[in-house]
Formats: C-alpha cells, structure tokens, sequence
C-alpha cells in the first residue's frame, strides 16, 4: 500500500480483518477440496431453471421483517420463483438442520446463520454444495468467502450496549461493559440467549474471552430480563421495558433510532463483539437452480447495497457504499470474531450460562 491512497475497500477490510478475519481461515481447517469451482453469472438459462423449480427455501436468522423484505426484493426481481423463509435463532436452527439431516429431511436451499462456527460442521459433514457467485469472486475478500466454494459471507453486524433516552440521561449512560455492573443498573437491563441467538452465542464466546467468565458472573446478579432472540433487546429497549441493552444487535438499535425511537447505541470502551453472517447452498437442496440463483443475487452489489441501507449491516462487497450519516464500522474498536472458538466452547457456554441466568 505504500504511496498508494487506500480505497474504501481497503478501510473496510483493514478494519474488519482483525475483528472478523471470520471463520473463514477457520473453517479451512475441515477437508479442502481441491479448489473452489469456476465463478457463475447469473444468466437467462440459470434463470429459466431456476422457474421451473418455482421456489427456494431460505433458512434463516435474519429478524424476520428484514428476511421477508428480502424475499419479496427477490421475487420482484425474478417473477415466478417464491421465497419460503423459516426464520429461527441460529442455534434452533442448528438443531433443527442436525434432526432433518438425521432423518433424511432435506427441506432447505439456503442457509444464512448468525453463528459462523456453524459452517464448520456442515462443511467437514459434507453437507454444503461448493458454489461461487461471479460477484463473490470479483468483489469479496478471500477472507470473507469460502476458498472451496463452500459459503461466503453475506453480512457482518455488531452486538452492543445501548440505552433508553427517555430512562437515561448521556452523561449517566454506561460506556463500558465493566459500568453494566454497577449496583444502579440492578433490574433495569435486557439481553439476549447464547443457546437461542447465534448473535448472542458469539458475542458470549469473545466477552468471555476478553473479560472472562467472572463478567457473567456478577452480571447474573443484576437481575436482568432474559430474552431470547438479539433482535429482542432492542425492541424492549425503545418500548421502555428496560433502560439500557446489555447486548443484542446493534443494527435493531440504528434502525430504531432513525425512526424517532428514543434509543441510542453504546460501543464499549473493551470492543464491541462483531459478528458475520455467512450464506451457503446444501448440497441436497431440492430447488438447486433456484438455490443458485438465490445465492448469486444476495451477493450482488444491488442486495448487498440493500443490507446496508435498509438493515443498517455491514457489506464487504468492494462496490457497495456507506449510508451517509450513520457511525463507520472503521471508527469503531472490536472485537476480534473467532468461529473454530465457539464451536470448540459452544456447549460448556450454553451450559454455564444457563446455571448463572436462570429463566
């Protein structure tokens, strides 16, 4: 890069790389196979199948208004192919894919999780079909795509802090994670379910390792409302039910305040977790061409564009802009993601958070 002005792209990916750097590298550890297969465009003969299959089945934890904005986008673009969208939390959705794959079920096309370590299973089980988007191959980071093909990464988010303006004053708000343990916040906090929300699960997984597991310790004793999905926090946040988020997606809390909610997000001085959200095709997809077809638009610069503005995430696709206004991913410290991590911690973080969070 010396003596060269860095691009938007380059920003991007140099303030995400070391937060996310994401399970990609990771993943790779399962059995490669020789390499990813040639880039496809998205062409009238890919099209044509894809109708004649009509529909494509997307699993998915996307919070479900978003999902279905971006069936209906679909559908639009490509008249006569219907999304179904079964909307779950990450690790419902992980069980839920383990029993249909043990009982010789192979309902979905797609799959889009919260959880990145989920990918790592699915890859080594053979379960994924290796596919790669023309504009996955020119516009993603090899940091964010599979290098078999495997899957790429469709969006990247943040969990963080936040606060209800109306309950909280600027000055009195928390700014760190450490601040959620004053004895003030006791019964006044909201957060989300690590054995529901994949969100949450990662987020859990990099708190623990930066603050260990005595940070959930005392904060177990500040009666907080347990919820379940991180699309949840944000909600209970604007209506008042809770002053301040202790975790949860911080794009619910942007997009809420953009429309006059009175929510205000909170990056703690420790890092704010990041997590990705990676998109894949199973092998067994009983609509292929649709699942194909599904798998290139989402990772076009127009979809791509789409989760920036209308779902306030983040893009590594090299062409897609910044929403002006809005607080840059780069002018924020993170926290590094890591998915062979949680996989490896996944059940001890369900079980331990479980006897400390009593529902």
């Amino acid at each position: 890069m010396r003596g060269k002005k860095l691009s938007r792209r380059d920003v991007l990916q140099a303030s995400l790389k070391g937060a996310t750097a994401l399970a990609i590298g990771t993943v790779c550890a399962a059995p490669a196979r020789a390499e990813a297969p040639p880039a496809v465009a998205i062409t009238p003969q890919l099209v044509e199948a894809a109708k004649k299959e009509g529909t494509v089945v997307l699993y998915s934890s996307m919070d479900l208004p978003v999902g279905e904005k971006l069936g209906k986008a679909f559908e639009a673009h490509y008249p006569g192919i219907a999304v179904q969208i079964e909307r779950s939390g990450s690790e419902r959705l992980f069980q839920r894919v383990a029993q249909e794959f043990a009982s010789n079920i192979h309902a979905a096309d797609v799959i889009n999780s919260s959880d990145a370590s989920h990918f790592i299973p699915w890859k080594k089980n053979g379960w994924l079909a290796p596919f790669v988007s023309e504009d996955v191959a020119k516009y993603f980071p090899t940091d964010y795509r599979d290098p078999d093909g495997m899957f790429a990464t469709t969006r990247i988010w943040l969990s963080s802090i936040a606060y209800n303006t109306n309950l909280v004053k600027p000055e009195d708000a928390p700014k760190s994670f450490a601040d959620l343990l004053d004895p003030k916040w006791a019964g006044k906090m909201v957060k989300g379910h690590p054995a529901y929300s994949g969100t949450i699960m990662t987020a859990t997984f990099q708190m623990i390792r930066e603050l260990g597991w005595e940070y959930f310790e005392k904060l177990s004793k500040q009666r907080v409302m347990q919820v379940q999905s991180s699309t949840d926090p944000p909600k209970k946040l604007s209506l008042g039910e809770r002053a301040v988020m202790a975790d949860g997606n911080e794009y619910g809390i942007v997009l809420l305040k953009e429309a006059g909610q009175p929510v205000e997000p909170v990056y703690p001085a420790e890092g704010t977790p990041t997590i990705s959200g990676p998109t894949g095709i199973f092998a067994s997809a009983p609509h292929p061409n649709a699942a194909r077809l599904f798998q290139a638009w989402l990772h076009t610069r127009e979809t791509q564009q789409f989760f920036i503005d209308f779902t306030a995430q983040y893009s590594v696709h090299a062409q897609v802009q910044s929403k002006p206004g809005r607080r840059k991913i780069s002018d924020i410290k993170l926290m590094k993601e890591d998915a062979a991590g949680v996989e490896q911690m996944t059940e001890e973080i369900k079980t331990r958070y479980a006897k400390l969070f009593k529902v």
